[in-house]
């Protein structure tokens, strides 16, 4: 986008210069988002930037997957200038970045009454799990079944993704499974699901994870859990996945919980793959 001049501030995009600032605005809302977490931000999307005499107090980030829908988070407006409207027009300069796309969020309580005032209605929740747990059972695997990890050159990420979510997932998964550890879920030798273990905020994450069932999302999970006993590890998984009472069994506590938002027709999902657990709250 071009620069926006409104009274006193000024809407641009964001560059890789302002993330050191946004990382000081995300940790006074103790977000745990880390310099390397907004740069893949970055790299994956489009940020926004509010500024008022050269400070940068807001921020937002919108992340296109194909030409029909989209994410978007990181909506921040620093303490010192909120009332004030910068959330708003945040909000309208990016969702007329993202044209006509259908656009998903998680709000928080206190953002989604601005959410509702631009048209998004409620899909679902989302629970965050976070916590150390120091030694986690073995996956369960069914006749069949197999974990493995992902090949060199293998796409089943982004396939998978892409058909449990209904949008194109696949430049998203190539740049994450280029840089974290991913494993694959197979049945009679076919990939079924994945999870990815990737380093997120203040220890690591396990996200996304796809499967056929929740018993394929548990094995996944109980994978990677096992592989890092004794560090600090979170999950996002959706209120639909029934994941949550599980995890709070297995000693990884519930945090939060946030709506599941969209501004229009929710994408069609295909084949037997489900979304259990989101990449980040952001990139969904």
């Amino acid at each position: 986008m071009g620069e926006l001049v409104t009274s006193d501030v000024k809407f641009r995009a964001m560059r890789h210069e302002d993330v050191e600032r946004a990382v000081e605005m995300s940790r006074a809302l103790s977000w745990p988002h880390r310099e390397e977490d907004w740069a893949l931000f970055l790299t994956l999307g489009h940020g926004i930037v509010a500024e008022v005499d050269g400070e940068v107090i807001g921020t937002i980030c919108g992340f296109p997957y194909g030409d029909h829908a989209a994410t978007l988070g990181m909506v921040i407006v620093d303490d010192a200038h909120q009332g004030k409207g910068y959330g708003r027009q945040l909000m309208q300069a990016m969702l007329d970045h993202l044209g006509n796309r259908t656009v998903l969020l998680q709000a928080t309580v206190e953002g989604a009454p601005l959410y509702e005032k631009l048209g998004f209605v409620d899909i679902g929740t989302l629970h965050q799990h976070q916590g150390t747990i120091p030694l986690a059972p073995l996956a369960a695997l069914r006749s069949g079944e197999r974990i493995r990890p992902l090949g060199s050159s293998e796409q089943t990420p982004g396939e998978l993704y892409s058909k449990a979510t209904g949008t194109d997932r696949h430049a998203m998964m190539r740049a994450l499974t280029a840089q974290d550890s991913t494993v694959v879920l197979t049945h009679d030798d076919i990939p079924v699901g994945f999870a990815l273990l990737r380093r997120f905020g203040r220890g690591w994450s396990v996200a996304p994870v796809v499967a056929p069932d929740a018993d394929g999302a548990k094995a996944l999970i109980l994978h990677w859990l096992a592989q890092n006993a004794g560090n600090f590890t979170r999950l996002d998984v959706t209120g639909e996945s029934g994941l949550s009472p599980w995890l709070e069994g297995l000693g990884l506590p519930r945090v939060d919980t946030v709506r599941m938002m969209a501004r229009g027709p929710l994408p069609k999902t295909t084949g037997d793959a489900t979304l259990f657990a989101l990449t980040t709250q952001a990139l969904g």
